[in-house]
């Protein structure tokens, strides 16, 4: 199973990219920043989030996306940006049918790091040194593995238990 993962940004979206095999082994393939502000305007820079990730799932042809949802910030115009740069990625995945599944940000800090509030080093850390990754992954990226990762772990327990893995979760 290939699972792509996103961390959505509105200055830079995180895309890491997992294997996994049937035993539950999980191995690295990609991971990157997409950097947005590269585009004159924002609505460019949708276009440009979306294009990078239509490239993406060309080259590597995941098999399910997981992503992060959006949390509420301080300030609406970073929050309302923050889910269109969502939405454009979402849209990326749903263009060729992939499945998305959804994990907030303390779910994927305590699926990879023990808890919830962990900062962003945790993180980093903790990604490479899952994965085997040599050097500090940038934080986008890093974000955006652990929610492969975290996907990874959730669909094992699911399939262990028979349950369909968003319910996984749900079951506290």
């Amino acid at each position: 199973m290939r699972i792509l993962g996103i961390d959505p940004g509105s200055q830079r979206t995180g895309v890491g990219i997992i294997d996994v095999d049937a035993s539950g082994r999980i191995v690295h393939v990609h991971h990157q920043p997409i950097r947005l502000l590269v585009a004159e305007n924002f609505a460019l820079r949708l276009k440009v989030l979306l294009d990078e990730l239509d490239a993406l799932i060309t080259r590597f042809a995941p098999q399910e996306v997981a992503i992060e949802k959006v949390f509420m910030a301080r300030n609406p115009d970073s929050a309302l940006k923050l889910g269109q740069a969502r939405g454009a990625a979402m849209c990326a995945a749903v263009l060729r049918d992939l499945p998305i599944h959804e994990y907030a940000a303390k779910e994927v800090k305590l699926a990879v790091v023990g808890k919830g509030g962990a900062d962003k080093q945790q993180v980093q850390y903790m990604m490479a040194l899952l994965l085997n990754l040599n050097g500090k992954i940038q934080a986008d990226a890093a974000d955006a593995l652990a929610v492969a990762v975290t996907h990874a772990h959730v669909r094992a327990t699911a399939g262990r238990i028979g349950i369909p893995a968003r319910q996984v979760w749900s079951r506290k």
